[in-house]
């Protein structure tokens, strides 16, 4: 059972250069280290890390619609960029970093606020030593998939 999550905001540079990415994740969803501004903004926040794979929880809102009546794709976008990218982050050492390089979405069902709570997974495809890959799946809470989709991230020393 995890604490109630710090406020959002950004998380120190010695805690992000100096920490292996599986103990600053696992301190996020403890409340320990403040989640990222973007999470409280878009409404989801990380609720499960282990090593290479991670859960992220948030709800559609209304206020992310584009002019079709439906959720723009980007909410979903930066769902499956958050997980996937968070899943090799768990990955990484003390003293490493990564940014991400390319990552390839499908939506395949439309997502309103009717759909309710979402799941997004992500979960390593492979950690190299310096290009790691990851894959990601948005869920309803009937397990449907909303979206899915491909990450690739480039792994570098923190400076």
């Amino acid at each position: 059972m995890s604490s109630s999550p710090a406020s959002p905001a950004i998380v120190p540079p010695d805690q992000l250069t100096t920490r292996p990415g599986l103990d600053l994740l696992r301190d996020m969803v403890a409340g320990k280290l403040p989640g990222p501004p973007i999470a409280s903004v878009l409404n989801f926040t990380l609720t499960t890390v282990e090593n290479g794979f991670v859960v992220f929880e948030g709800s559609p809102k209304a206020d992310f619609y584009n002019p079709l009546g439906t959720v723009h794709g980007g909410w979903a976008a930066t769902l499956l960029d958050s997980a996937m990218a968070c899943a090799v982050h768990s990955t990484l050492a003390a003293g490493q970093a990564y940014t991400t390089l390319e990552f390839k979405l499908n939506c395949v069902r439309p997502i309103t606020v009717d759909t309710g709570p979402v799941r997004c997974e992500g979960r390593v495809i492979n950690a190299g030593r310096t290009i790691a890959t990851s894959e990601g799946k948005l869920l309803d809470a009937k397990g449907r998939i909303l979206a899915h989709g491909t990450e690739t991230c480039l792994i570098f020393a923190a400076k």
